[in-house]
């Protein structure tokens, strides 16, 4: 018979500030977004803090009132993590420490935490310890403050090397170490590319959390790890996938989030690399989530920071079968209808059609629904950037709409 798994879930609060950047409706909505991050981490949020602030407070992120208040809810509920929604700075980390007994994170910390455990290969293990490495270097005081000082006195005095500082220089020397490995790794992988030949490579982009790899497992029959939480798949997989006779690669590769850390981002330069040599983008958007457009403008922004913003890009808006509208009654004159009312062919008429009728494709990945539709605009994209590369194999590779007919 088999045993059930217990898992311990660690006591979590999360905090976050409301600025004049950020109102206390996007603030719900990150704090929402860093609850899931906890969840995936392996905890459970018992309660949420927040403050309305000008700026963050330079020693302890939250004024000393809130802090209190913190301080008092962690010792009565015994409350084991303490989760910041912004990155916080060493002195943050530090001070913040010395007035609440528990474990100190940022958002940072945490994805970072939770890219450790999803590592499964020895080259996403090497990019995620140097990430970790580069954030955890102006940090490590907070770890040493019994061994900050060196000891005076007699027998004391003369050079020397205190802990702190052996430490750092170990941490140093271990970056030094990684980025090496890590430039072989690249080196590797591109040879790896290189060898792939002059086929058209298409790579799914998107949110974490969208369905890449689920669209991955139904396009290429292939077996990629799914699951419903972030950063599922850390390790970007390659498959070749034929559509009719047209074979082409697919890639999926790391999903992206809202303040990823910049660690994250140099350390990921290799697997990000898929997207900066693909041909065609897919970019996966999970149009259940209220928050899609958000998701959208991240994305962007990311594929603007790695250089890779003027590919050709087929908007893929999946997840149509869990996508549920806000409704207003007939008798109901004061609801304004805002975005979240709309309907999904009142969103066509919206600024995804100017995406471009040929660039916007709706469709479910796990129920396959749309999805021949989906494979003929993915047909014809690729098989138009194949006849530009190579124009006598115009004829090899019909209309798809002239393919389906052969082989009918």
């Amino acid at each position: 018979m088999l045993e059930k798994e217990i898992i311990n879930f660690e006591k979590t609060a999360i905090v976050g500030i409301v600025t004049q950047n950020q109102s206390e409706d996007k603030l719900n909505e990150y704090l929402d977004e860093l609850e899931f991050l906890t969840f995936t981490a392996g905890g459970e949020v018992v309660k949420r803090f927040w403050q309305k602030m000008d700026k963050p407070n330079p020693k302890t992120f939250l004024g000393t009132g809130k802090i209190d208040e913190i301080n008092l809810f962690v010792k009565e509920n015994g409350i084991s993590t303490l989760i910041f929604d912004d990155e916080l700075t060493p002195s943050q980390q530090k001070n913040i420490s010395k007035i609440i007994d528990c474990k100190i994170l940022d958002r940072t910390n945490l994805i970072l935490d939770i890219f450790a455990q999803r590592a499964e290969t020895s080259y996403a293990r090497t990019q995620v310890e140097l990430a970790q490495c580069i954030y955890l270097l102006p940090r490590l005081s907070g770890l040493w403050t019994h061994l900050e000082r060196q000891k005076g006195g007699i027998g004391m005095r003369g050079p020397g090397e205190t802990e702190i500082e052996t430490d750092r220089r170990i941490v140093r020397d271990r970056i030094s170490l990684l980025k090496e490995k890590i430039k072989a790794i690249d080196k590797q992988m591109g040879t790896q590319r290189s060898n792939r030949g002059a086929m058209v490579r298409v790579a799914l982009v998107g949110y974490t959390n969208v369905g890449k790899s689920t669209l991955m497992n139904a396009v290429g029959k292939s077996d990629v790890f799914v699951e419903n939480k972030l950063f599922a798949t850390l390790d970007t997989t390659v498959r070749k996938v034929v559509i009719k006779n047209l074979p082409f690669l697919l890639s999926d590769t790391v999903g992206f989030i809202r303040k990823l850390p910049t660690q994250l981002v140099d350390s990921f330069k290799s697997t990000l690399d898929e997207v900066r040599e693909a041909d065609l983008l897919l970019h996966v958007v999970d149009i259940s989530h209220p928050d899609f457009e958000d998701h959208i403008e991240s994305v962007n922004q990311t594929l603007a920071d790695i250089k890779a913003k003027d590919k050709p890009v087929l908007m893929v808006f999946n997840k149509i079968d869990a996508y549920k509208h806000l409704t207003i009654d007939k008798d109901d004159l004061m609801t304004e209808k805002t975005p979240r009312h709309y309907t999904l062919e009142e969103w066509k008429t919206t600024w995804m059609h100017r995406v471009g009728e040929e660039n916007a494709l709706f469709i479910s990945a796990a129920n396959k629904e749309n999805f021949e539709e989906f494979r003929e605009r993915v047909y014809e994209a690729v098989r138009q950037i194949h006849i530009t590369r190579f124009p006598y194999n115009k004829f090899l590779y019909p209309d798809y709409k002239d393919a389906t007919e052969k082989e009918e």
